[in-house]
């Protein structure tokens, strides 16, 4: 899989490009602040529909225009198809593939696979279990594009539900009857069935995920302790939270009854607090280091290592189905000792196709061969925009 032509129009701090890409490698150099950045963001959230950078789209619009288009053509086993999206100020993003619209974004998933590693991974293993979370969904997702809708029917569903709580909460505290208790029975049983499929990919995700995790942390630090990752979950018993465990046919049963017992026991409680208190919403990605928690406990270096791992065991999971995702790595290579990036080049240079972000070309294993594009900017302050210099200018 690679990408064949990239376009922009009004995003970030791009006017307008139009690139020709090839397969192999193409590294995009450039001063801090120029964009270079702002094209590889492009190609991820057309993969992903989000940004690694940010968490909303209203900052991925330049300034003062009103949408921003991002268009690439995708080439797959010889097979091409367009895919665009349109960002709106106010209104609903849009999305076409093959230059016809489609009813919801989520649609163009699968399209394009990506693997995205960036200084902001360090989160991976340091931050919040949110970002854990995503990293589990997104490339759960990456393996079955449907799962993005199971992901926004939850979220509604776990919206709704949250605001029964604090109404249902409110009334039985002020001695008030209400049909709200009724009512979530019936929420109940819709958080326990999304929940339960997206719990049951998850999980078969860690399975599956865990080899490479393994494997890629030893190849990168085989001084460290071993690296292990398992799912962490208040809901689910033990059994299902070894990363050993072989997924099973009736998985989605087994975790819809769990949820629908948890619920119940955790109801007054909920009802105390306004929250929701079970799901998936609520677990986390376990990092292990031999015996402790990355978090915490990980050096500097080998939290970096372990996010680098993570990132690489996806790209090799996703590249097991049969198809290799587009590699990117967005000026990752100057924050990596010699081992790390020669370990990263390695992988890197095996890609299909892999699109790098860097300042200068010293950043940039030498064994790691990569078509030079410069990015620069040209006019004044706000006004500024980023354009391809020397012989592929976009004006």
């Amino acid at each position: 899989m690679h990408v064949r032509a990239l376009s922009l129009r009004d995003f970030r701090s791009w006017e307008a490009a139009e690139l020709e890409l090839s397969p192999g490698g193409t590294v995009f150099l450039g001063a801090n602040g120029n964009g270079k950045t702002n094209l590889i963001e492009a190609i991820g959230y057309l993969s992903t529909l989000g940004s690694h950078r940010v968490a909303a789209d209203a900052p991925l619009i330049r300034l003062g225009a009103q949408k921003a288009r991002i268009g690439a053509t995708v080439v797959n086993t010889g097979r091409e198809l367009r895919v665009d999206m349109e960002l709106n100020q106010g209104t609903a993003n849009r999305a076409q593939i093959n230059r016809s619209p489609v009813r919801r974004p989520r649609e163009i998933l699968g399209i394009l696979q990506t693997v995205l590693f960036a200084p902001e991974d360090l989160s991976l293993v340091r931050g919040d279990p949110g970002e854990r979370r995503r990293f589990l969904d997104e490339l759960a997702t990456a393996r079955l594009p449907r799962l993005a809708g199971v992901r926004a029917d939850y979220e509604k569903v776990l919206r709704q539900r949250s605001a029964l709580l604090k109404t249902a909460g409110r009334n039985a505290r002020s001695g008030a009857r209400g049909a709200e208790m009724g009512t979530l029975d019936v929420w109940d049983g819709h958080l326990a069935a999304h929940g339960a499929v997206l719990l049951a990919h998850r999980l078969r995700l860690v399975h599956d995920l865990y080899p490479h995790l393994a494997q890629a942390y030893s190849d990168i630090a085989p001084e460290s302790r071993p690296a292990t990752i398992g799912y962490r979950s208040a809901s689910l018993p033990p059994e299902f939270l070894d990363s050993a465990r072989s997924p099973q046919d009736d998985d989605e049963e087994a975790l819809e009854a769990i949820l629908l017992r948890e619920l119940a026991a955790a109801r007054p409680k909920e009802l105390e607090r306004g929250v929701c208190l079970v799901g998936p919403h609520r677990d986390d990605l376990e990092l292990m280091l031999g015996s402790a928690p990355a978090k915490g406990f990980a050096s500097h270096g080998e939290s970096w290592s372990f996010a680098l791992a993570l990132r690489l065991g996806a790209f090799e999971l996703l590249r097991s189905a049969g198809t290799d995702p587009v590699l990117i790595l967005d000026d990752v290579f100057a924050e990596l000792d010699r081992r790390r990036r020669s370990a990263l080049a390695t992988v890197a240079a095996s890609a299909e196709q892999v699109l790098i972000t860097a300042a200068v070309p010293e950043d940039v294993p030498p064994e790691l061969e990569a078509a030079p594009l410069h990015v620069e900017t040209t006019g004044e302050a706000d006004l500024r925009a980023s354009r391809i210099a020397e012989l592929n200018t976009t004006e």
